[in-house]
């Protein structure tokens, strides 16, 4: 249905979350906020990546996307809200997600699969 990549620079995201800390409120899920700066930057890289997946609609809240990890470690989704209401608009049943890590940068890669009928 849709994929979407983004790629944050891990200085950077620090550099913004050191200056402005009320930041961490505004784009990160309280699960997520406790996470040092290379996971933070993979975690916003996911959410803009969720974003671009959906086709960029207005409205949606950052903290309606959480990166978590299941039992065998690997990242995964959880929408809520915005987010969540945009993907049933758009039918989207099943989400992949994907984060690197390398030189100072993270990389994140989502797709979404449109639901089963």
């Amino acid at each position: 249905m849709g994929i979407g990549v983004d790629i944050a620079d891990i200085s950077r995201v620090e550099t913004a979350l050191r200056r402005t800390p009320a930041l961490a409120a505004r784009l990160f899920a309280k699960g997520e906020r406790a996470r040092l700066a290379p996971s933070l930057a993979a975690c916003f890289a996911a959410k803009e990546a969720v974003a671009k997946a959906l086709g960029g609609p207005g409205g949606l809240r950052w903290t309606d996307v959480e990166v978590l990890h299941d039992r065998e470690g690997r990242p995964v989704l959880e929408l809520r809200g915005t987010v969540a209401a945009a993907a049933a608009r758009l039918g989207a049943g099943s989400w992949h997600l994907s984060l690197s890590h390398d030189a100072g940068l993270c990389v994140a890669m989502v797709v979404a699969e449109r639901a089963e009928r």
